[in-house]
């Protein structure tokens, strides 16, 4: 050479020379490239090719133009893996694809959502999160089925209780007179509240413990729901409000209750026996529901599928439950020698078992709303009918009058217990068949 400025003169190498790893990194092939397209990097900004590379100060290009070439590897994100981040402890804990499919869908990923990650279904984008999830063994057998839990002998001597204890306090009321009832029936009343408050903390009736987090379409509504006051408004009401609105539109009531059925403000023992002697089986129809969706969750292949085999299920488990309600309706009306209130206890029945299956399952919101819904159109209907004696307000009782005329004072929580009952109907067949509401639990049924 003549000098230093013969090293910038363009000319023809006279070797190969050698090939690095930078050079190396040019053969990329076209599978790595994203979707973004060559010349962009992940956050949008552009990546010059070997043929826009800026050439030095003598107009050499460093690298030979050898075509379009793909960005960083870096630079390409794994969306997946992002979701897996995100339900990092559902899918460390889950044993099965389908497990981690309930959980997506407690938060809201529907089929749709899944078409963004490059999947058909929910239920293919779990098996590929529940594939990818590092596990002590490479190739983890899929757990067998668990056997199904059977009946146990507490919650059912408990499912018996409140029934017996009503019996009891029935026939107190029947044999006493003056202080002794009432202290009878103050006794009774605090036992059986106390029997029920234990029939629901125990066995089908109890909400679950271990359940997935609740999510925008699924689990529970934000804070908690209590619906104990509404529930003893409506019981009160079916053992006292048909009397109460009968003597109220005679333009009584002349007197307290005495506790009979011919008093000047009749007393219905017979819902309340009913509805106490119902909880045998509801807590049978639960733990039906409960055994049987787990078992098909077992076995399904998808959200779709499983929805489509539950929704049955759960409408027989509550057809079966009114077949029983109606059969005790009738023998305690018979026994205890009162009108037997079909409407107005299977109506009242039906709410309270759906309402208990909701809540069980973790929906708290809409079973609280239904229950003040329903018990306030009653204490309506007593309003309206009490105000309908003040002088130029008789239109307030009129709507109550035409209800009682045609179905008799029954007609009020008939039809605001099975309005309020058919409601939840509807809304239990969109929850209770979701893979999200039957999730493994600690607890036996």
């Amino acid at each position: 050479m003549s000098g230093l400025g013969e090293l910038d003169r363009p000319a023809t190498p006279a070797s190969p020379g050698a090939w690095d790893e930078r050079s190396g990194g040019w053969l990329v092939s076209e599978d790595t490239v994203p979707s973004a397209g060559a010349g962009s990097d992940s956050d949008g900004s552009a990546v010059p090719t070997p043929t826009e590379r800026p050439a030095s100060a003598s107009g050499v290009r460093p690298y030979p133009a050898a075509g379009p070439a793909a960005p960083r590897r870096g630079g390409v994100v794994d969306p997946v893996k992002a979701l897996m981040h995100r339900h990092r402890e559902l899918c460390e804990r889950a044993v099965d694809p389908l497990e981690i499919a309930a959980g997506l869908e407690a938060h809201g990923v529907t089929d749709r959502t899944a078409a963004r990650f490059r999947h058909r279904d929910v239920f293919s984008l779990a098996e590929e999160m529940y594939a990818r999830v590092p596990r002590d063994g490479d190739t983890p057998p899929r757990p067998e089925s668990a056997p199904a839990p059977r009946a146990r002998l507490d919650w059912a001597l408990l499912a018996l209780l409140p029934g017996a204890l009503t019996a009891a306090t029935v026939v107190g009321l029947r044999l006493t007179h003056g202080q002794a009832r009432v202290l009878a029936v103050a006794a009774g009343v605090l036992a059986v509240i106390l029997a029920l408050r234990a029939a629901l903390r125990r066995g089908p009736l109890s909400p679950r413990r271990g359940r997935l987090p609740s999510g925008p379409r699924g689990g529970s509504h934000p804070g908690r729901h209590h619906t104990g006051g509404w529930t003893c408004w409506l019981l009160a009401y079916a053992a006292l409000g048909d009397g109460l609105l009968r003597a109220a539109a005679d333009g009584g009531p002349d007197g307290l209750p005495t506790g009979t059925p011919d008093g000047p403000w009749p007393l219905a023992t017979a819902p309340l026996l009913t509805l106490a002697l119902a909880c045998v089986p509801a807590a049978w129809c639960a733990h039906l529901l409960a055994v049987r969706a787990r078992r098909r969750l077992d076995t399904s292949r998808g959200l779709d599928e499983f929805a489509a085999s539950v929704r049955p299920l759960l409408l027989s488990v509550f057809a079966l439950f009114l077949c029983a309600l109606a059969v005790l309706t009738g023998v305690c009306a018979a026994v205890l020698g009162e009108p037997a209130a079909y409407a107005g206890t299977l109506g009242l029945g039906a709410l309270l078992l759906l309402s208990r299956l909701l809540t069980v399952h973790g929906f708290t919101h809409a079973p609280a709303v239904v229950l003040r819904a329903a018990g306030g159109a009653e204490a309506i209907a007593l309003a309206t009918l009490l105000a309908g004696r003040l002088p130029r307000c008789g239109f307030l009782a009129a709507p109550v009058d035409a209800l009682m005329a045609a179905w008799g004072p029954a007609g009020v929580p008939a039809l605001a217990c099975g309005a309020a009952a058919l409601t939840l109907l509807i809304h239990a067949t969109r929850t209770l068949t979701r893979a999200s509401a039957h999730a493994r639990t600690d607890q036996p049924c």
